[in-house]
């Protein structure tokens, strides 16, 4: 095991807390338990809100990662019961409450997904309904009576819809109990999270406190931007990046990014270390780097994280033929269609290019359907397929259509 001075340069590089108090007290305390000279108990929650793990989430398991490269025992935690309750601490609103179903279907994936960041054999996956679904009315208020009122208002998302009069529901409150809990029944040293998760972090160091247990050390990260280059990658508002889609999409996603986001996006989720972004970042200032090249060397290296190098190096020859030359790929999924003549809103469904069919008439009103090169803007149209033609939606799904035979 390294020493605690190597330890703690890597374990507390990129983590935010946004109060300096905090990060003094915390750096303190990691300090301590690594002298203890044991494997320290870590872990980071994921809600499966939604099918696939995003960028985002891999801020936080990239730091997981580095616990385990250092010999620390790691649980990647599976938010099967506070998922159905939904995490307020980023929402200007309730979040809509899943069911047990949508839940489990979406945890079903998670844990393959993770290990494309964590070690199989060194990750322990649980999953938080496991011992919250089996708290009684009394254990809820028991963990409440611990908190006030006062504590979740003083929260900037609670204080801002309270001051507009907008509803705050009490099963929002219920979250950090949740969440806090899950380091008491796991008994944690150390828990990674968001930095807009501080306050749910901080409610398990309280609950464990009060339940005689030593309190956990907190770790926040900083939120990864969307696509978008505003708002906080998600599924949710469609700006993500799934870390299990094809390299030649996840390429041009990244490519799409607005340029002053390529710094946020090396910071967070590349392995490059602090003299390599810094290198980057002041090719972006003098102009010796065009942001160009910089998202290419951005692209390039989370694909190639995620997928290989060879991986990386075709889905940039991809996005270079594709986009910058305006060729169609030389490779595309086929679709056979039973007959020549279909409605478009089917054809896109038919071709598994779209999840739903309200999809499907959305994007063809925005004018994102192109059949042969050329738009489809009417959802009531009938098209007539001819073998070989190319459906294409937006700028990265192709395929290439076949009428009655198989391919």
């Amino acid at each position: 095991m390294r020493s605690i001075d190597e330890q703690m340069a890597i374990l507390m590089q990129g983590v935010e807390f946004g109060d300096e108090q905090i990060k003094v007290a915390m750096e303190a305390e990691l300090r301590e338990r690594l002298a203890e000279g044991r494997p320290l108990r870590v872990y980071c929650g994921y809600d499966p809100t939604a099918p696939d793990i995003h960028l985002g989430h891999t801020v936080t398991m990239n730091k997981l990662r580095q616990f385990q490269d250092l010999g620390h025992e790691v649980t990647f935690l599976i938010g099967t019961f506070t998922g159905l309750i939904g995490d307020p601490s980023d929402r200007d609103s309730a979040r809509r409450q899943q069911t047990p179903a949508e839940v489990a279907r979406q945890a079903r994936t998670y844990a393959d997904q993770a290990f494309k960041i964590l070690d199989r054999e060194k990750t322990h996956i649980r999953y938080n309904g496991d011992w919250l679904a089996r708290l009684t009315f009394a254990d809820v208020i028991e963990l409440a009576s611990h908190f006030t009122v006062q504590q979740f208002l003083a929260q900037d998302r609670f204080a801002r819809r309270h001051g507009q009069g907008d509803p705050i529901w009490v099963h929002e409150f219920l979250y950090a109990l949740m969440q806090g809990y899950d380091a008491v029944a796991m008994q944690t040293d150390v828990q990674v999270g968001g930095t807009e998760q501080l306050f749910n972090l901080m409610a398990g160091r309280k609950l464990q406190e009060a339940l005689g247990q030593r309190p956990q050390v907190v770790l926040t990260m900083p939120i990864l931007v969307g696509t978008d280059g505003h708002l906080r990658m998600s599924q949710t508002t469609g700006n993500y990046i799934g870390i299990s889609e094809p390299p030649e999409v996840m390429y041009g996603k990244v490519m799409s990014i607005p340029d002053h986001t390529t710094l946020n996006f090396f910071t967070l989720v590349t392995r490059f270390g602090p003299l390599e972004i810094g290198a980057v970042e002041q090719g972006l200032a003098d102009g010796s780097l065009h942001p160009m090249e910089a998202k290419k060397a951005l692209a390039r290296e989370i694909v190639a994280s995620l997928h290989g190098d060879e991986a990386a190096a075709g889905a940039e020859a991809h996005f270079e033929q594709v986009f910058q030359r305006g060729q169609l790929p030389d490779e595309m999924p086929v679709c056979v269609l039973q007959a020549a003549e279909i409605n478009v809103v089917d054809l896109l469904a038919e071709a598994g290019l779209v999840p739903s069919k309200s999809q499907a008439r959305r994007l063809v009103r925005q004018g994102g359907v192109r059949l042969d090169g050329r738009r489809v803007g009417d959802v009531d149209s009938t098209v007539r397929v001819e073998e070989g033609m190319v459906l294409q939606v937006g700028k990265r799904k192709f395929v290439r259509l076949q009428v009655g035979r198989e391919a």
